[in-house]
């Protein structure tokens, strides 16, 4: 197949997209079960930063790759022509890297769609009210089904039902606000977006499920500490709150966008269990991380070596293309 210098140039780039981030995929997600018991030592937030970092690593490193190298190299050393033939293989991997970045891109944007749609439908239904210690108001539903959640990703809404908002007591209301303060603060909303950005290996195949999973536990646990903030009337009145919210009946299936009090009643005891118990002091993160930054290290002083030998390396790099190219 040939292919103009622009059109040869972006099939190198999704290909060479293609197979760099199966690599660090792979890697990510063959240390995805390693990654999420050291995470089980860390402090929740620490943990959930641990995780998100390493779940958007491939994509972000990939992207570095192709920007610094794949792209120079061709733009230096390949010569303008009318048109040049391209592999099959070449070809394929293009498909597949264009493949799931634009799936990425395409389950990104109906969740934001999905989240604006569930806001538009709470405003009409629903109306307006200020609750005590927010800045903004809230929207103030009349389901049955209890929710307290926000929603949006760059100016998340509280969201809560007329059921929470009477069921709770003052101290239990307090303690579940706070939970969603804890969600705006940390900008989970916006990290659930991104991670719905970053590709997957192979196009409709989820491959970063127990990293996710992960994510999303230690972010939880996170909020209810902030919340917290190591008080001991406050943890019971969120645990309170938690279990109260849970009797209220089945909770509605909410936009991924969105970040609510109850993410599903999977981990209601551990959260409950979390907050009635003192928690032992997690271990230091040096400690924990000496693999990870030793590893981390050596990836560094390569990259700090590769960027040195800048045009050697474009050279290096260029004959990977050609060879890939046909």
């Amino acid at each position: 197949m040939n292919l103009t210098y622009t059109m040869r140039l972006l099939c190198l780039c999704c290909a060479s997209f293609f197979m760099i981030h199966l690599a660090l995929a792979m890697a990510a997600r063959l240390g995805a079960g390693t990654a999420v018991r050291m995470a089980e030592h860390m402090k929740p937030s620490s943990a959930a930063r641990f995780l998100f970092g390493l779940r958007m690593a491939p994509l972000v490193l990939t992207l570095f790759a192709v920007i610094a190298f794949c792209i120079p190299s061709y733009l230096w050393f390949e010569p303008e022509a009318t048109g040049e033939k391209v592999g099959l293989v070449c070809f394929l991997t293009a498909v597949l890297g264009a493949s799931i970045c634009s799936l990425a891109i395409v389950r990104a944007v109906g969740a934001v769609r999905g989240t604006t749609r569930y806001l538009h439908r709470c405003e009409q239904h629903g109306r307006k009210i200020m609750v005590p210690g927010e800045a903004s108001p809230a929207l103030l539903l009349a389901d049955r089904a209890p929710v307290l959640a926000v929603a949006g990703v760059l100016h998340p809404q509280l969201v809560i039902s007329r059921r929470v908002l009477r069921g709770l007591s003052a101290e239990q209301r307090e303690a579940a606000l706070r939970h969603e303060r804890a969600h705006c603060t940390a900008g989970d909303n916006l990290k659930r977006f991104l991670i719905l950005l970053a590709p997957d290996v192979l196009p409709f195949v989820r491959t970063f499920g127990s990293l996710e999973r992960g994510w999303a536990r230690f972010t939880e646990w996170a909020a209810d500490d902030q919340a917290t903030s190591g008080d001991v009337r406050r943890a019971l009145s969120l645990a309170a709150a938690l279990v109260r919210v849970a009797k209220m009946g089945t909770q509605p299936e909410l936009t991924y966008l969105s970040s609510s009090l109850m993410e599903g009643d999977h981990e209601l005891l551990r959260r409950v269990d979390r907050l009635l118990r003192p928690q032992p002091k997690p271990e230091k993160p040096v400690k924990v991380l000496i693999p990870l930054l030793t590893s981390a290290g050596a990836l560094i002083l390569t990259a700090a070596v590769t960027v040195a030998l800048w045009p050697g390396s474009l050279a290096a790099v260029h004959q990977a293309l050609e060879q890939l190219v046909h």
